[in-house]
């Protein structure tokens, strides 16, 4: 059985619907809460200031980054910070990390423009760098091209096995969540399906040539849609298990559950609903009858396989 959460947007002006939202989750039996990291949008609150706010509320659901923008964070306070969250939470955060997309709004607040090649080079010293600040070493160094450490104090540590995974859409990155990360988190839409199959894949490649176990890497898929009864797409009969690039899912709870056991035969252990209608009444049919449907698909061997 996977793991089913949702995504929220940080909005200044909606957090309390998110904090409602975040409440129906958590008392509903989900797992995580993803919130978006663009600090360049004026109508965002800060990521990791909200995600603290929520963990304070919140008794058993966890939250991850989705996904932390590196040019505009550096690896070394981030990995303070999220040690932090995880500490005063009881081990409720994990860490997506991403390259940054938006170069403008990147720059515009001071950050770095990036490459392609860059961007994933920036992303593999970040690993490296986040990972010394939690180790238990007493001090740490690391020279990179676009990091470096000298003498630098690790701590606190997280009380639990921090994930670290990778927002990744191109081969390069997806290939080094194989090699070095902890999970992938790609989006459906701008990723087809086909294109997930084939990145889960290109990391089985990668962490087996890196003598890594592939079944060891979570693999958390974000997934847009409405629950409920909706027109069906123009155009062909989709399968199950299909959704048209770009194009939110609309459908009942029972088509839905057949959707997500889909993406779970597919490899994917985490499954994060992220509701074009951000109302407790959507996620409430989530955890209500969506996850219940999904159970009497997949019998639960006691977790994510990942």
């Amino acid at each position: 059985m996977p793991d089913i959460g949702i995504s929220i947007i940080p909005y200044a002006d909606s957090v309390d619907r998110s904090r409602e939202l975040v409440k129906v989750a958590d008392e509903g039996g989900l797992k995580l809460v993803g919130i978006q990291d663009h600090p360049y949008q004026h109508r965002f609150l800060d990521t990791f200031a909200l995600v603290a706010t929520l963990l304070a509320e919140t008794d058993r659901i966890s939250f991850f980054t989705d996904v932390a923008n590196l040019p505009l964070r550096p690896p070394a306070l981030m990995a303070k910070a999220a040690a932090s969250l995880d500490a005063l939470s009881g081990g409720r955060f994990e860490l997506g990390l991403g390259g940054g997309a938006f170069q403008d709004g990147i720059a515009g607040l001071g950050g770095p423009r990036r490459s392609g090649g860059e961007t994933v080079d920036a992303v593999e010293e970040a690993i490296d760098v986040i990972r010394l600040m939690w180790s238990e070493e007493r001090s740490v160094s690391y020279q990179g091209r676009h990091y470096q450490l000298e003498d630098a104090r690790p701590g606190p540590q997280p009380v639990h096995p921090i994930g670290i995974w990778l927002g990744a859409f191109k081969p390069r990155m997806i290939s080094l969540v194989g090699r070095k990360a902890d999970g992938w988190i790609p989006s459906l839409g701008p990723l087809s399906n086909d294109d997930l199959r084939e990145g889960n894949k290109r990391i089985d490649d990668a962490a087996e040539a890196a003598g890594r176990d592939p079944r060891q890497i979570r693999r958390v898929l974000n997934l847009q849609g409405v629950i409920g009864e909706a027109p069906a797409p123009p155009g062909e009969q989709l399968p199950v298990g299909y959704i048209r690039a770009g194009q939110p899912f609309s459908g009942p709870p029972a088509r839905w559950a057949e959707i997500l056991a889909g993406f779970a035969e597919d490899g994917f252990d985490t499954l994060i609903f992220w509701p074009v209608d951000p109302s407790p009444q959507q996620v409430e049919l989530l955890a209500g009858e969506v996850v219940p449907l999904l159970a009497d698909q997949i019998p639960d061997p006691g977790g994510p396989s990942r």
